[in-house]
């Protein structure tokens, strides 16, 4: 299989988003959804709105997010819509929690664990999407970059308690009984994950900021402080190719708090979430980077 392009700046700047989309080559067509992290409360490291303004205005799209599976702020439609206001994010943008009205089911034929991915309902609306992902680790994952947007991010409050049990169940409520082996959560992922990336086959992009890079993702209330030093942005059309990236320049990092985030990687396997996209077969883990500085 070919090698895929990743693009790499060191740039960390609004602009810059919108440079190195450029380098894609890709013209989002249509209603042009952008799957992001709102943060939720209390989260110190997300990021912010301004950040990602420019970018978001430039394919004209709308920010999508969707309940998550968890107590908190984000679980409910009304208490994550009134999160979406305190941050920031309706001051510049169009937000559409998807899941407000329910879920829609999506194949996954070749799945190694689920078949089926439950995902907002109105992502029906959407002709294209651009994944803006926020690298960082992860309580569970090990790490969040572009495969967990697209599975975990995507997925209904109900789609998320079935991934993370495996298949198991859909209620939030009885999910925390229901965690199964880590491989298989992982694996459930990458299964996620494809059935979106095939939905939009052709009209999706993926960037992800190596910025405020804690062990701790943006869900948590409670989050350990970054890490490591910002390292850049990447984008590519190939999501397993940019978290590979991403997972190879922590490794060659000289950054003193590299050690911490790897651990948090390695210790939740996180790599293995690569390893089963890439049997899948919907992206590939050899890529070259392009540095565009």
């Amino acid at each position: 299989m070919k090698k895929s392009k990743v693009y790499f700046t060191n740039k960390l700047t609004p602009e810059s988003l919108v440079n190195i989309y450029k380098y894609l080559g890709i013209n989002l067509k249509g209603n042009v959804a952008v799957k992001l992290h709102s943060g939720e409360d209390g989260n110190q490291n997300y990021v912010k709105p301004e950040f990602v303004k420019d970018i978001i205005e430039y394919v004209g799209g709308t920010v999508v997010e969707c309940n998550t599976a968890y107590s908190g702020a984000r679980n409910e439609t009304e208490k994550h819509k009134k999160l979406i206001e305190k941050h920031g994010w309706n001051k510049y943008f169009n937000v559409d929690i998807m899941d407000s009205n329910g879920y829609i089911k999506f194949d996954v034929p070749n799945g190694k664990i689920i078949n089926e991915n439950y995902v907002g309902a109105s992502i029906n609306n959407y002709d294209s999407m651009l994944v803006l992902s926020h690298f960082k680790g992860h309580p569970m994952g090990g790490y969040v970059g572009a495969l967990k947007q697209l599975s975990i991010g995507v997925a209904s409050s109900e789609g998320k308690a079935f991934i993370h049990s495996a298949g198991k169940v859909m209620d939030q409520n009885v999910l925390w009984d229901n965690i199964p082996e880590q491989d298989l959560f992982l694996e459930s992922m990458a299964d996620a994950a494809s059935s979106v990336h095939n939905h939009f086959k052709g009209n999706i992009a993926y960037i992800n900021m190596m910025v405020n890079m804690s062990v701790d993702c943006d869900c948590c209330a409670k989050a350990e402080d970054p890490c490591m030093k910002d390292i850049g942005i990447l984008a590519s059309l190939d999501p397993i190719a940019i978290d590979q990236a991403c997972i190879d320049l922590v490794i060659n990092s000289n950054d003193q708090g590299r050690e911490h985030l790897l651990e948090r990687i390695n210790s939740r396997h996180g790599i293995h979430t690569i390893e089963a996209a890439s049997e899948l077969g919907f992206g590939n883990r050899e890529y070259e980077l392009i540095n565009i500085d």
